[in-house]
């Protein structure tokens, strides 16, 4: 077991050797003495403009600034939000009132695309171009901090079941101590190449920074625009651990690998849906010496399982047992401990728990509370809603999702917030948006609606609408058009009428 103390987030970076490369960037790489005055100029520049406990939101691509930003605004006594880069500024504006940002920095783009209320009063935008400069300008350094890991690090937005994004509250413990857990059971080492693929507004995302960087290892963030983008990239940086999602894993197995990526690969791993048993074998015939490691988390506890590489041939469809630092039990109906092959409630107990939703202490009830009495841990524990069963030797396998929560490309998504823009739009009087299993995808999204009564062409003017209102992701995939709407005896609309009709 790893050592399970926990210290301050921005400490992560002093274990690199000082001459070791910690950062590829498109035309420099750092090496860790770099990233460390990086780290404490920037936090510098932040602490001068900021008081302790402020948000200091991003809003921007992969690069120096987001990769450092999460460890110099921790230095700083702040509270990082990024915010995934794919958002509009409709999200982007209830995340910045939501979490109360006091500072926002992002792309010039980016900044350009808001509008007048988006931004709360109090909250100060900064391109992203002129913040390095005046962190140089002003020149002050802060040291690596003594905080109490048990203060708040970062407020990570994910979307709820219901309504808009909800945050996350994250301490420098639960960071510190989910990237420990990864690099351990990686095996991660100094020599390690992580291609930082994912947004890192997700926890994913982030600990292939915390993870490779606490290992003393590099890191290459990487934004492709094709996948082939992320096999040249592999084979150009000698990269040898590759984290994604199974949509992402579905393309990259279509590829000509080059050999260079190939030899070079140690380990590749997935979490954001279950791997399926098709993109197992694809992935171990391009990579026959490679380590594939299958995951299951969520952003209440950062994640919490991994199958053992060497079971993944026998048991490819279970989620494994728990990480260090997690304890997962599956709690039965009535209360009690589940048994072998009976399903249950996996709830997550220990120290990678978060602590609740921002501001939001009705939703954090229901999900935070109080540990099974048969916990080890005790304290807070995250009831998942996920439904999963433990077999006889241990291993843990998915059974279903409580919520309706929509997972497409590795995105949670609100069937609500599709919904919410299908209305704003005026074109429609009720929406109902449901996700239906997609082998490339993991759900299809698909939007029921019933046309507004005076709407003008609503069937070619509604997908212009949502593409100025939604990211990308949380586009409709197909839309069906109804007369009515089937309601259930309370006078609602019946989901499960049309989930019925929808995925038959």
């Amino acid at each position: 077991m790893p050592d399970p103390t926990p210290y301050p987030l921005d400490q992560l970076i002093e274990r690199g050797s000082a001459q070791a490369p910690a950062l590829a960037l498109r035309d420099r790489t750092l090496t860790y003495e770099e990233l460390r005055n990086g780290v404490a100029r920037l936090a510098g520049w932040l602490a001068s403009k900021r008081d302790k406990g402020d948000r200091v939101a991003s809003w921007a691509a992969k690069g120096e600034l987001t990769c450092l930003l999460p460890l110099a605004a921790a230095r700083a006594g702040l509270v990082h939000v990024p915010i995934n880069p794919l958002l509009k500024r409709a999200q982007v504006a209830h995340i910045l009132s939501d979490s109360g940002a006091a500072l926002l920095i992002g792309t010039k783009a980016r900044l350009g695309s808001l509008e007048d209320g988006d931004v709360p009063p109090g909250c100060v935008t900064i391109d992203e171009a002129e913040t390095f400069s005046l962190a140089e300008t002003e020149n002050t350094i802060v040291p690596p901090s003594s905080h109490d890991p048990e203060e708040l690090a970062a407020i990570l937005y994910t979307s709820g079941s219901t309504g808009k994004p909800k945050g996350v509250m994250l301490s420098h413990a639960n960071m510190w101590l989910g990237a420990v857990s990864v690099a351990h059971y990686l095996g991660m080492e100094s020599d390690d190449v992580t291609l930082a693929v994912l947004p890192l507004s997700f926890d994913y995302g982030q600990n292939q920074l915390l993870s490779t960087w606490y290992a003393g290892g590099c890191v290459v963030p990487l934004d492709y625009l094709f996948p082939r983008d992320v096999a040249k990239a592999c084979a150009r940086h000698g990269v040898t651990t590759l984290a994604a999602v199974p949509p992402l894993w579905a393309q990259l197995t279509d590829l000509d690998w080059p050999a260079e990526a190939v030899s070079s690969m140690r380990r590749l791993t997935n979490s954001g849906g279950a791997l399926t048993l098709e993109l197992v074998r694809d992935m171990q015939s391009i990579f026959p010496k490679t380590r594939i490691f299958p995951m299951y988390g969520l952003t209440e506890a950062f994640r919490s399982t991994y199958l053992d590489p060497a079971l993944v041939d026998t048991h490819p469809t279970s989620m494994g047992r728990a990480i260090p630092f997690a304890e997962i039990l599956v709690i039965a109906d009535d209360g009690s401990l589940a048994a072998p092959d009976q399903e249950g409630e996996l709830v997550h107990c220990g120290p990678l728990v978060a602590h609740g939703y921002w501001q939001d202490g009705k939703r954090t009830r229901e999900r935070f509370k109080a540990a099974p009495d048969m916990s080890e841990y005790g304290g807070t524990a995250v009831w998942s809603g996920d439904r999963v069963m433990r077999d006889a030797d241990g291993l843990l396998y998915f059974v279903g999702r409580r919520d309706a929560m929509i997972k497409s490309s590795g995105n949670r998504i609100s069937p609500q917030e599709i919904e919410s823009a299908a209305l704003g739009t005026g074109l429609v009087a009720e929406a109902v948006a449901l996700g239906v299993e997609d082998e490339r995808l993991g759900h299809a999204i698909h939007l029921v609606v019933r046309p507004a009564r005076d709407a003008a062409e609503p069937e070619t003017a509604l997908p212009r609408a949502l593409q100025k209102e939604l990211p990308n992701f949380m586009q409709p995939h197909v839309i069906h058009w109804r007369d009515a709407l089937p309601l259930n005896p309370n006078g609602k609309i019946d989901r499960t009428a049309i989930a019925a009709e929808i995925c038959a």
